[in-house]
């Protein structure tokens, strides 16, 4: 499957926002031509650098949602750090074929982004991009199938594997949804399975993947297994967690001795794992983040390569 274009893309019509605040701009997408909606927020704080380029963080929407989902606290920490704020809607709720991860999906997020760094001053070493759940899932796709796009991406409770996870969720309505995206289950034909494992993050995530990627779970995730986000890291960084551990930490043995203090966390943290500037953390927890956590390790990385 060949990689989808950043291309700059055309609005269509003048709207280019230029006060602080929350704005919906429609953006053409260069895979079909369709008009494909964002929500773009500006900050009231100055530029954090002295050329006023700006941060962008690109925050992707969970499964279930679209982009009108809002987190107050990612949207604080923006305001407060001078950072642009993006959330492509990529073809909304995951239910369709155009959604869940698909290539037109994908090319709405490098579309999105595009047309931000045409109208706005970004600072290019800082473009981060971070979500949960489904939008976790997108996270890891997205910053394993572009790495030249992202400073860093910070992913939690996220689907590394669509199979996998329909088999958890065989007859729910996460199954359903799952269904409309792919026209069934991955038993029911070669075809279906294909194109499951077509768009999971695992098929593209690897040791040799140049993107910083912060990776947690909470370890009462009954939604998203948090062995996903375990098979995630030990995809980019098979040196530092193996099969037999992972078996363990499912388990609820975690083989962590030194307690781990991390004050933006807040939480007790089961496993801290790091290889290069990637990190694993399974947190107390159920399916959810703690995007202030997200937000200050995104703070500080910046793309050197």
């Amino acid at each position: 499957m060949a990689l989808l274009a950043a291309i700059a893309p055309s609005t269509g019509r003048a709207q280019i926002p230029n006060a602080a605040g929350r704005h919906r701009v429609e953006i053409r997408s260069t895979a079909d031509s369709t008009m494909q909606p964002s929500v773009f927020v500006m900050p009231a704080a100055p530029a954090p650098s002295a050329n006023g380029r700006r941060p962008l963080a690109v925050m992707l929407h969970t499964w279930s949602f679209d982009l009108d989902q809002r987190d107050s606290t990612v949207e604080a920490e923006a305001n407060a750090r001078g950072w642009l704020l993006l959330s492509p809607n990529f073809r909304g709720r995951s239910e369709t074929p155009l959604a869940c991860g698909s290539d037109v999906a994908q090319q709405d997020v490098l579309d999105a982004v595009a047309w931000v760094r045409a109208h706005y001053a970004v600072d290019s070493t800082r473009i981060y991009l971070l979500g949960r759940s489904g939008g976790g899932f997108m996270t890891m796709l997205m910053a394993s199938r572009y790495p030249d796009q992202w400073a860093a991406a910070s992913a939690w409770v996220g689907i590394s594997d669509l199979t996998a996870w329909n088999a958890e969720h065989p007859t729910d309505e996460y199954g359903r949804m799952m269904g409309g995206c792919f026209g069934g289950a991955p038993r029911e034909s070669e075809t279906i399975a294909a194109a499951y494992a077509a768009r999971a993050p695992l098929r593209y995530l690897s040791p040799t993947l140049r993107v910083p990627l912060d990776l947690a779970a909470g370890v009462h995730d009954t939604v998203v297994s948090p062995r996903h986000t375990l098979n995630a890291f030990q995809a980019i960084a098979p040196q530092a967690l193996s099969t037999v551990e992972i078996e363990a930490m499912m388990r609820g043995q975690y083989g962590q001795t030194t307690p781990v203090v991390d004050s933006m966390l807040g939480r007790t943290i089961y496993v801290r794992r790091t290889a290069g500037a990637s990190r694993l953390t399974l947190f107390e927890g159920e399916h959810e983040w703690i995007s202030r956590a997200a937000i200050a390790w995104l703070a500080a990385q910046r793309r050197t390569r």
